[in-house]
């Protein structure tokens, strides 16, 4: 079990509840914990060389990367007892969120092939963007997301409605570049933003593609287009938020941009290349 200390607030009564429950099943639990120089990928692959046979992300979305990235192609599953602000991938992979339903699914649920996309190197397994998104990611306060939960994103993402777009060259496996003029363009391996908001309706984890959007309202009023668009999820195009699919995506910008890979902010850029690595993680979910 790959913990992430932060997302626990009694370590102690959470290790034995999870060992109670593992022990019931025939499983011996081990307990690593990640650190800022660790976000869990090192932790994995040291559980796997050693020979575990399940591990757990405990913890949000970058919990789940780091762990995905040490698990892909080894055939060990992976499950996730979610305990982040977002939770895009539990959510995806219908994981549900309390401790016992969580734990029930990784010791007793079934495998799942899922693709596992790769953003400039970094493996993940929900979304990553370029722009406007990322810059709400950045600017949301670390405090505010125990408290406010997904209610934190949207708090600072409405501060930064009002601002101007870049222009963005995509580049969509081998198809002609397109050229917009946007606030941001985020690819999903799921469709799903923080609180469970469907933005990619058609996005699939074991699809074999990569689901992209690009979101460029005519002003604020455009926003509202959007926000019906994603509550109704309708899937049609126009110009505030246009969807395409492809199996490797190249997005370039005129300006230095902000860029996020599941919740977590890397270094800003002018580019971004998006491929996929079809069923490359095996993911525990609900049902026998």
């Amino acid at each position: 079990m790959v913990v992430n200390r932060l997302r626990i607030s009694d370590l102690g009564r959470f290790r034995r509840r999870c060992s109670r429950v593992a022990e019931a099943g025939g499983w011996h639990p081990w307990f690593l914990e990640t650190s800022r120089d660790d976000r869990g990928a090192e932790l994995a692959r040291e559980a796997v060389a050693t020979g575990a046979r399940l591990v757990f992300a405990v913890g949000g979305d970058g919990t789940v990367r780091a762990c995905a990235q040490a698990l892909a192609g080894t055939g060990v599953p992976l499950a996730i007892v979610p305990r982040g602000t977002a939770n895009l991938a539990a959510r995806a992979l219908g994981v549900p969120f309390g401790l016992d339903a969580a734990l029930a699914t990784g010791f007793r649920g079934r495998d799942r092939r899922v693709d596992l996309a790769v953003a400039d190197g970094m493996p993940f397994a929900a979304m990553a963007g370029m722009g406007l998104d990322a810059a709400v990611v950045a600017a949301t306060s670390d405090v505010l997301k125990p408290r406010l939960g997904w209610l934190a994103y949207a708090a600072a993402g409405m501060a930064r409605l009002p601002g101007r777009s870049h222009e963005f060259q995509l580049s969509l496996d081998d198809g002609q570049p397109l050229t917009r003029r946007a606030r941001c363009v985020v690819v999903g391996n799921a469709g799903l933003l923080p609180g469970g908001f469907v933005l990619l309706p058609g996005a699939r984890l074991d699809d074999g593609l990569l689901d992209v959007g690009i979101l460029a309202p005519p002003g604020l009023l455009g926003w509202g287009t959007i926000a019906h668009r994603v509550l109704t999820h309708a899937s049609r195009n126009d110009r505030p938020l246009e969807r395409y699919t492809a199996r490797r995506i190249a997005i370039r910008a005129h300006a230095e941009l902000p860029r996020e890979v599941d919740g977590e902010v890397i270094s800003p850029g002018r580019s971004l290349t998006i491929t996929l690595r079809p069923g490359a993680l095996l993911a525990r979910v609900p049902g026998q």
